[in-house]
């Protein structure tokens, strides 16, 4: 009779232990694979029904939130900002998931990194919001500024501190309520993002950080750059010849200057009047190689570690051997090389803080909603681009630039400013296209730049280095002077649990042609 207990017994641990191995490996090991199953739809149902961390700018204004819903879900996705946070924010759908802030930080909106689990298990007998909220780098009134400025131009605007990295406006043209694609509306939904998808002008793609464009001169800051970092450029020395055309070995094709023009001379007086034909034969006298690891040093060919799903800026790689024609269309920011504005406010960044290119983001702190901080970000170097001291000589060129050049709209009194235009013709010869660019830094004389930024109307008519002034200086001059005033206090409410029960969102799909 104690033999049989012993055996029943023995086989009873054995089942008890073969059940809790089982709902361990299914609870621990295969939950993920279980909880990303295509037709599992539990943990997006779960993910729904509970409200998610709110987002909000350096100056306290709330451009995310969740609010309380009377439909099928018990938390509704609102964005107060509408079309103006759109490619920062992103959107949350439970259909086709999740873009921007909402995608890069969905662990910790929600609550589920593994220091916000840790806590919330600790929690199990209180009620406390262990969600995470983040707090941006972003101010929403150089944000607001961007989006006034360009206006009704397809475009984009870019604004860093040079110091931190920290992003202070992110805004392109045409944009998106996100409102419309988070709604609970699944039928509604799928038929505005289709909409949008057919747009003309592409809403939803942030051209900012993740469109490539050729950069025209605004890139002749990285070939000067790179020949004062080889040392084959001084201030002094070479003295290129004034020229209207550079016969270019190896094709029958001159590469000309604007209009026939004769310019030349030495590096700050070629730089101020965008000459081609100079930075032409700069590239070729610095060689292949060498401008490639230059630009790579400026972080072409590489995609930035924004906190947004950012793409990566192009240089050809070579050999150049017999294809110097190429090399020297790169070396003025055509042909094969194609940056975002990201990439391009980054390059003056390198400039306006001593070469050295900080990591961009755009999420400051987050913490939870108890007040425990979840995850700071910390400024932190990203590339060593040039020296110090090819970083001062290049200051002084696009201080020439904004003196005595193409970008001498950019003057503000009492501020030191140096800054680049660029155009680059695209499409057939006719109509003449082209898109104009313009990148600056800025900050008080005597010391370090506080202020970067980098200006994209696409398609505007001409070809003429002024087109980068007459089209992108009036948004870039507007956009700084903003950028230099002192932040804007909090709202007089910063309350974020707002909004009524089912409330309903905008129903504009895009702001646009």
């Amino acid at each position: 009779m104690d033999r049989s207990i012993r055996r029943l017994g023995v086989f009873l641990m054995v089942l008890f232990c073969a059940l809790f191995v089982q709902l361990n490996y299914i609870q621990v090991f295969r939950a993920k694979d279980l909880n990303h199953k295509p037709d599992n739809s539990r943990p997006v149902d779960q993910a729904f029904s509970r409200a998610r961390g709110t987002i909000t700018t350096s100056d306290g204004v709330v451009i995310a939130r969740s609010v309380k819903s009377n439909d099928r879900f018990q938390f509704q996705r609102e964005y107060p900002g509408k079309d103006l946070y759109a490619q920062i924010t992103g959107y949350l759908n439970y259909s086709f998931g999740a873009t921007g802030l909402e995608s890069s930080y969905n662990s910790e909106l929600s609550g589920s990194t593994a220091r916000q689990k840790l806590r919330s298990i600790g929690d199990l007998f209180v009620d406390r919001d262990r969600t995470g909220n983040l707090t941006l780098t972003v101010r929403s009134d150089i944000q607001q500024k961007a989006k006034d400025a360009l206006g009704g131009q397809r475009g984009s605007v870019v604004v860093l501190n040079p110091q931190t990295g920290g992003v202070l406006g992110l805004w392109s043209y045409p944009s998106f309520d996100p409102n419309v694609l988070s709604s609970h509306d699944f039928k509604a939904t799928a038929a505005a993002k289709l909409l949008l998808e057919q747009a003309a002008g592409h809403p939803l793609l942030a051209r900012s950080y993740r469109e490539i464009y050729a950069p025209g001169s605004t890139f002749k800051v990285v070939t000067g750059s790179t020949g004062v970092q080889t040392g084959k450029v001084t201030p002094t020395n070479p003295t290129y010849p004034s020229l209207s055309a550079l016969n270019v070995p190896q094709t029958s094709h001159d590469l000309r200057n604007y209009g026939g023009e004769v310019c030349g001379g030495q590096l700050f007086r070629v730089l101020a009047m965008s000459c081609n034909t100079a930075f032409a034969q700069m590239g070729l006298d610095i060689g292949g190689d060498a401008m490639v690891a230059g630009a790579q040093a400026f972080g072409f060919n590489s995609v930035p570690p924004l906190d947004l799903p950012a793409v990566a800026s192009t240089f050809p790689k070579g050999p150049f051997d017999q294809q110097l024609p190429v090399l020297a269309q790169s070396a003025i920011g055509q042909g094969q090389v194609a940056s975002t504005p990201l990439q391009m406010a980054l390059v003056a960044a390198g400039i306006a803080n001593d070469g050295v290119i900080m990591e961009p983001h755009v999420v400051d702190d987050i913490v939870d909603g108890e007040g425990d901080q979840v995850r700071k970000n910390q400024p932190t170097q990203w590339r060593r681009a040039i020296s110090p001291q090819t970083a001062d000589i290049m200051r002084q060129a696009m201080r020439q630039v904004v003196a005595n050049g193409t970008a001498s709209s950019m003057q503000l009194p009492g501020v030191d400013i140096g800054a680049k235009t660029g155009t680059a013709q695209f499409g057939p010869a006719t109509p003449l296209r082209s898109h104009a660019w313009m990148i600056l830094w800025a900050g008080p004389p005597g010391q370090k730049p506080t202020v970067v930024v980098a200006v994209l109307v696409e398609g505007t008519n001409g070809l003429g280095e002024q087109t980068g002034a007459q089209a992108a200086g009036p948004v870039a001059r507007a956009v700084l002077e903003q950028a230099l005033k002192p932040p804007p206090p909090p709202p007089a409410d910063t309350t974020t649990t707002t909004a009524t029960s089912g409330s309903t969102p905008s129903t504009t799909v895009a702001t646009g042609n």
